[in-house]
């Protein structure tokens, strides 16, 4: 009787789990036929209405791919692990084409859920905000609380306000990796580091429970070269003193005990900010310059995905009659093999810029490298393809974004010119392998390793440690690596190998001090190292064409499906049904569990044939 019971309970259990299966599936099915039938209309962009660029995410070069489907269902259950992203271009052509565009009558810049952000992405948004203002259309900041990077931007403003209880937080750049040599111990894993490079600090979170002394040397001065360049250019925007900005904790706490600790008032008094004003009060101010919306509650306004969706081109590809400057974006860690965009896969990269040297069509080709390197077997598969296009007689140029070093300077050395933002972060031309082998962890456990081979060089394994004559030989191979990289930096760069090994080391730099080395050609945007490819390939006509990976069939399919935005507002949940923990905790927590999982991350990417890298862990920049 009981067996029956619990066997009638089961089948209940199993004929609910087949039907709440079987409706989300035809759920989809007809979502998706909705979407492959339905005419999707563009919003309508009613005259006299503010462009709201309310950034959300990371803005990137390029954006990490994400299967549909897991996109989709990310969006139904609020999975939070799938990257919300911006591409930089798609933010500068939608303030440019609103510039130019009579209905729209001012810019609000929504940043409360924009992330952190490098320099030269801010920079190249701030330079689209100044030309907006030159089209006599006023700007406008406004939320609760700005962070460094939102500051950045909202200080090119009009007129920039905060909330009577909200504030800012400016606190300057550091670098502050963790370190795993105490617990790597206690875990009983050991370490087989092989490094060439006085400053080379890649790997020192294996070997060290803190930073070494010439990594902070050498970290301290392009940190404070880029925190000049920061606070440069928000002064010559607001108008006050570089001696404005806190960079002692006794300054800070002096001024904050002048306005009794109201952080709004602090930014109010010092300049900061030109009004406090309420979310209501902004948005009084706003419908008394372009009116309201149908509703008559909201000043007139179009979103930034609505804008930009309304406004953008359709792209049918490229044309097949005109000549072209190719681009190649080059982001993420360097790894071997092939990768989906938003990781730099030696063969798939080289595959992109193998597409660009076979079209007869792509006249010189742009490397835009956002990297701070990886496996150094798949750095030399892409230089490879740099000289291939070199030697068809197309021109190349290596524009580097965020940060291009180790590996991603690797891969720019051998271009006609090295282009790269002033704040670009560079060099860390240094080498280093890493073997972590688990006989002691093994041990630990009662697992152990044994048996017989033909030949001494097959006993060395991570179950049973590494053979001190075989470490040898690695060390030797490391050695000779940092040789050819600076070798092929002295070819490349017409320098001597001297010259070339004085700046090395793995010492990084920013793109300043690099260009005084002649490590660097130009300092610019990567339009400008666009229009300096096609002056060399003689275009004076000419379209830019990103190359970009093939989806297969299927891939493009289920894209087309679930990337519609009949299918996407059919899935999606609204943001007010979740819970979240108090807004700072949660940010301090999602950056704690952020940073570890990235570190973790880092090792799970090893996978150079040789196990020989050329990386830089310290060009990661923390606010």
């Amino acid at each position: 009787m009981i067996g029956k019971f619990f066997l009638g309970i089961w089948h209940a259990i199993n004929f609910s789990r087949r039907l709440i299966l079987n409706f989300l599936f035809f759920f989809l099915i007809i979502a998706a036929m909705i979407g492959i039938f339905s005419t999707e209309e563009q919003p309508q962009v009613a005259q006299d209405s503010v462009l709201r660029l309310n950034l959300s995410g990371k803005l990137v070069e390029q954006l990490t791919y994400v299967d549909p489907i897991d996109a989709a269902m990310g969006d139904v259950f609020g999975k939070q692990d799938l990257p919300k992203e911006m591409l930089v271009d798609d933010v500068v052509d939608t303030i440019n084409t609103a510039a130019r565009d009579p209905r729209i009558k001012a810019l609000y810049l929504d940043l409360r859920h924009m992330h952190y952000a490098h320099l030269d992405k801010l920079r190249d948004i701030a330079s689209a905000i100044e030309l907006f203002k030159e089209s006599d259309k006023k700007v406008f900041a406004h939320s609760p609380y700005f962070s460094q990077s939102q500051y950045y931007l909202a200080a090119h403003a009009d007129e920039v306000s905060v909330h009577p209880y909200g504030g800012i937080n400016i606190s300057g750049y550091g670098s502050y990796p963790m370190y795993f040599k105490e617990a790597l111990e206690k875990l009983k894993v050991t370490q087989h580091i092989f490094r060439v490079g006085t400053y080379k600090s890649a790997v020192e979170p294996f070997i060290r429970n803190d930073m070494s002394a010439a990594a902070k040397e050498a970290n301290k001065l392009w940190l404070n070269t880029l925190w000049s360049q920061y606070k440069t250019d928000v002064a010559s925007k607001r108008g006050f003193e570089l001696a404005n900005f806190d960079e002692t904790l006794t300054q800070y706490v002096d001024k904050m005990a002048s306005v009794t600790g109201d952080s709004a008032q602090f930014a109010l008094k010092y300049g900061w900010v030109d009004s406090l004003e309420t979310d209501q009060e902004f948005n009084q101010k706003m419908i008394d310059l372009v009116g309201t919306q149908n509703n008559g509650k909201r000043f007139k306004q179009v979103s930034f995905e609505d804008y930009y969706a309304s406004t953008a081109s359709h792209d049918f590809g490229p044309n097949p009659f005109t000549e072209k400057v190719a681009v190649v974006v080059a982001k993420g860690t360097i790894v071997d093999g092939k990768r989906k965009a938003g990781m730099i896969g030696g063969d798939s990269t080289a595959a992109l810029l193998r597409k660009a040297r076979l079209d007869n069509k792509v006249k010189a080709v742009v490397l835009r490298i956002d990297s701070g390197g990886g496996s150094m077997f798949a750095s030399e598969v892409i230089r490879n393809e740099v000289l291939a296009i070199k030697a068809a007689g197309k021109p190349v140029i290596a524009s580097m974004g965020s940060v291009a070093a180790s590996g991603g300077y690797w891969i720019a050395a051998s271009a006609n010119e090295i282009w790269a933002s002033p704040s670009t972060i560079t060099g860390s031309i240094g080498v280093f392998g890493t073997i972590l082998t688990f006989e002691n962890s093994l041990k630990e456990l009662g697992v152990y390793s044994d048996g017989v081979a033909t030949t001494e060089l097959k006993s060395s394994s991570i179950s049973r440690g590494l053979d001190p004559k075989f470490a040898d030989v690695l060390q030797m191979g490391v050695e000779d690596a940092y040789n050819k990289f600076i070798s092929v930096i002295a070819d490349s760069r017409n320098l001597p190998v001297s010259d070339v090994d004085d700046v090395a080391q793995g010492r990084v730099w920013l793109a300043t001090q690099a260009h005084e080395f002649g490590l660097i050609d130009q300092l610019g945007t990567k339009q400008q190292a666009i229009e300096a490819a096609a002056k060399m390939a003689n275009l004076e006509h000419y379209d830019v064409y990103t190359v970009e990976q093939t989806l297969s069939e299927k891939e493009q399919l289920l894209q087309d499906i679930f990337g519609s935005a009949t299918v996407q507002s059919l899935l999606s949940v609204s943001d007010d049904t979740t819970l979240s923990l108090n807004p700072i905790a949660h940010e301090g927590l999602n950056q704690l569990f952020y940073q570890v999982k990235q570190s973790a991350a880092m090792i799970t990417q090893f996978n150079d044939p040789n196990n020989i890298y050329t990386l830089c862990t310290t060009c990661i920049v923390g606010e």
